[in-house]
């Protein structure tokens, strides 16, 4: 079963977390995905876990906000992932999931994660690494700086068929079935 995991999430990896691109230059019309609170790549404290994660962090653990355009005429829905692909598991880490994003919704507030704005949009959170459903700010180990993915995807259907305890390898599994396009940038936090 572990290992069946294992594979599982080595393969959400590969499927979600190397779809990413670097930052590079954007054509007007492309699908872009963007964060007001991520400057420079950096994030902020406020976007850091809590205390009450217990890894020596003391952040606002505030999903940041997010904004795409220009996605695909096609596009009936979105998925948002954030992906630590510097974990130090070998495998990454996927610090948020959020599915079945309606294709009138282009953006999300800071906090969403939190104050209810996910849900009130028609879209889901489902479990990330941390066993639970909604985000977890970043915390890497002191003296380490990790790259955080955050990946916008196009989805050819309305929805996906998963729950709130869905795995991010299940919800791998209907992105690569269902996508269109994808946006990234790339966020980094140091201890």
């Amino acid at each position: 079963m572990r290992s069946m995991k294992m594979r599982l999430t080595a393969a959400a990896w590969a499927l979600l977390g190397g779809m990413a691109l670097l930052n590079s230059p954007a054509r007007a019309d492309e699908f872009r995905l963007h964060s007001s609170d991520i400057v420079n790549q950096i994030i902020k404290q406020d976007q850091v876990q809590s205390s009450n994660y217990g890894a020596g962090c003391s952040g606002g653990n505030l999903s940041p906000h997010l904004d795409w355009e220009n996605a695909p005429p096609e596009a009936q829905s979105f998925v948002l992932t954030v992906f630590d692909k510097d974990a130090p598991n070998d495998m990454g880490w996927f610090h948020w999931v959020v599915v079945n994003i309606p294709n009138t919704v282009n953006s999300l507030p800071p906090g969403a994660s939190a104050d209810g704005a996910v849900e009130a949009t028609g879209a889901m959170q489902t479990r990330t690494d941390f066993g639970t459903p909604g985000y977890g700010g970043p915390c890497p180990p002191v003296g380490t700086a990790h790259r955080y993915i955050f990946t916008i995807f196009a989805l050819r259907v309305p929805k996906i068929p998963v729950d709130q305890e869905a795995t991010p390898a299940l919800v791998g599994i209907f992105i690569q079935a269902n996508k269109i396009a994808s946006a990234s940038f790339t966020g980094i936090y140091a201890r």
